[in-house]
């Protein structure tokens, strides 16, 4: 996609919101990899499940999704599934959960990009994660809101790097289809930040996850990556993008 057919997209999505409602949020989800994505969407505990937890969305389009006030949760891309027409149910090759097309509260099984939001009266925060680690690439861009609004999002293909004891292959064994993160792969408190190494003085960067942060700057790579991962944004809209580098 050009930067010309971008700025036109974004125009687009705009005009679709001309204002920011204190009502909530809406997030566009636009597919631009070039097969079925079926997002994920898990809301934190006491939250509402949106449009079901899951659906599919193919190649070139978009889904508006609308967060009521004050919502948070994650949304996260499953890929290679095949889910039976009159029961919903089968698997998806990364991100699944629970064998099911709708989520239904169930979040996605790691490794699975994780695209994070929190909506506050005066401020949202928004983040992309590798902490569950990769699958998809990911992008977060903020549509007509005050104040940072920066760009989040994890845009190049980990897969294409992922180190050996990390990777998940393809049921043929000829593809790497997923990125494990440390944590997952290993279990160890070192890589989850967890026990003598649970805050953010004692767990710091290791080697596995500088390969995140340096294919992703603008993405958690470990679990207290705040200071250049986390987001913020007033009453604004969010376009959600899948493989946003790829071109039709």
């Amino acid at each position: 996609m050009t930067m010309a057919t971008m700025l036109f997209l974004c125009a687009f999505l705009i005009s679709l919101f001309p204002v920011a409602q204190v009502s909530g949020a809406s997030i566009i989800l636009y597919n631009k990899c070039p097969h079925p994505v079926w997002p994920g969407i898990q809301p934190s505990a006491g939250k509402p499940i949106l449009a079901r937890g899951g659906f599919k969305l193919p190649p070139n389009k978009a889904y508006s999704l609308h967060l009521p006030p004050l919502w948070s949760g994650r949304l996260w891309g499953r890929h290679g599934c095949a889910f039976d027409a009159s029961t919903g149910r089968g698997r998806c090759a990364t991100g699944d959960c629970g064998g099911s097309l709708f989520c239904n509260g169930i979040g996605g099984a790691p490794p699975a990009t994780l695209a994070e939001f929190t909506l506050g009266n005066d401020q949202d925060f928004y983040d992309v994660s590798l902490v569950d680690g990769y699958n998809l690439p990911i992008s977060i861009i903020p549509l007509k809101g005050s104040g940072k609004c920066s760009y989040a999002g994890c845009v190049s293909d980990l897969n294409s790097m992922c180190p050996v004891g990390l990777q998940v292959r393809s049921r043929d064994k000829r593809r790497v289809v997923a990125c494990k993160s440390a944590c997952s792969a290993f279990n160890s408190p070192r890589y989850c930040c967890t026990g003598s190494y649970g805050s953010p003085q004692a767990c710091k960067p290791t080697a596995y996850s500088r390969i995140f942060k340096t294919a992703c700057p603008k993405a958690y790579s470990y679990a207290y990556d705040d200071p250049t991962s986390i987001a913020t944004c007033t009453k604004a809209n969010y376009l959600l993008t899948f493989c946003p580098r790829h071109r039709h």
